[in-house]
């Protein structure tokens, strides 16, 4: 299967904006029998291979302090659309490189608009 970016971003505005803390799997994990689930259910994995939620027990994860900081220099619709298009422009990226692409945009935007050498 093949890793969405796009689906990593929303799954972490769900987690953000779940009234819990902790997130539970649809369906009960990775033998959710829906296909979306299992699409979910997989990319909630990969978040957390890269430390962007954290998973207590089998189908119960959490966001981490780095998935929030991912969240929050993707959350701007334009520096999104300029971190998915840096990482094409490279030929894909990794999750780590949007992350640093989408820190550079956001520190250049500070700059610009904040008139300040980040």
């Amino acid at each position: 299967m093949k890793r969405d970016d796009e689906l990593i971003r929303n799954l972490l505005f769900e987690f953000e904006s779940a009234d819990d803390w902790l997130h539970t799997l649809p369906s009960g994990g990775v033998l959710a029998p829906k296909p979306e689930d299992r699409r979910k259910d997989y990319h909630v994995h990969l978040m957390a291979d890269e430390g962007l939620v954290k998973a207590f027990g089998n189908s119960t994860f959490r966001l981490t302090s780095r998935g929030h900081d991912y969240l929050d220099a993707i959350r701007s619709d334009t520096i999104w659309k300029k971190t998915k298009d840096g990482a094409s422009i490279l030929g894909g990226a990794t999750l780590g490189i949007m992350f640093d692409l989408a820190k550079a945009y956001i520190k250049q935007e500070a700059a610009e608009k904040l008139g300040l050498n980040l």
